[in-house]
């Protein structure tokens, strides 16, 4: 029973997204838990990314709170540009930027969000296998994480159009070169 339920019926495409959403040497990935308000800035920062036209070369993934789940993602993959939320001190909706050839994002951003300890273990994993692209992390600060809440703050709100003009500049041109 369980096959027939797994099996794609006549009418389905074949199992797997069409490869037009897999392939793109840069990949645009929104970290982050929308179920926990301005924590979740890098998952709604994708959800505009999607809603305008396609760059080519650039893939959108939002990441949700994977961690070391991710790692297969990165396969084939030129350079990361990542958004999250980060909690450093700074003013709500303050977007900064950061790139690593290597990663090692933890020794200058130790309180990124929940899910911090996670990209760690993922970017060591990716080092590791020699598969770690070339790392742009686009931070928003965020003061309060609201559980159970899925709108972000007006600050956090007002700063995506600059994150997201930011990172979709960076990945056009990172696809072109």
């Amino acid at each position: 029973m369980i096959a027939l339920l797994d099996a794609p019926s006549a009418a389905e495409p074949a199992a797997g997204p069409p490869p037009s959403v897999t392939t793109g040497r840069v990949l645009v990935l929104g970290i982050g838990n929308v179920l926990m308000g301005d924590e979740g800035v890098g998952v709604h920062a994708v959800r505009w990314l999607e809603a305008q036209a396609p760059v080519p070369g650039v893939r959108l993934l939002d990441g949700g709170t994977g961690g070391v789940n991710l790692l297969t993602e990165f396969e084939g993959v030129k350079a990361i540009i990542m958004v999250d939320a980060t909690r450093d001190g700074c003013a709500a909706g303050t977007v900064q930027y950061h790139y690593r050839r290597h990663g090692g994002f933890g020794r200058i951003l130790p309180e990124l969000g929940a899910h911090d300890f996670g990209l760690k273990d993922l970017f060591a994993a990716a080092a590791l296998t020699g598969n770690l692209p070339e790392v742009h992390l686009y931070t928003v600060a965020v003061e309060t994480i609201r559980p159970m809440c899925t709108a972000l703050s007006p600050e956090v709100v007002a700063a995506l159009p600059k994150v997201v003009r930011l990172a979709r500049s960076l990945a056009g041109r990172l696809a072109a070169a």
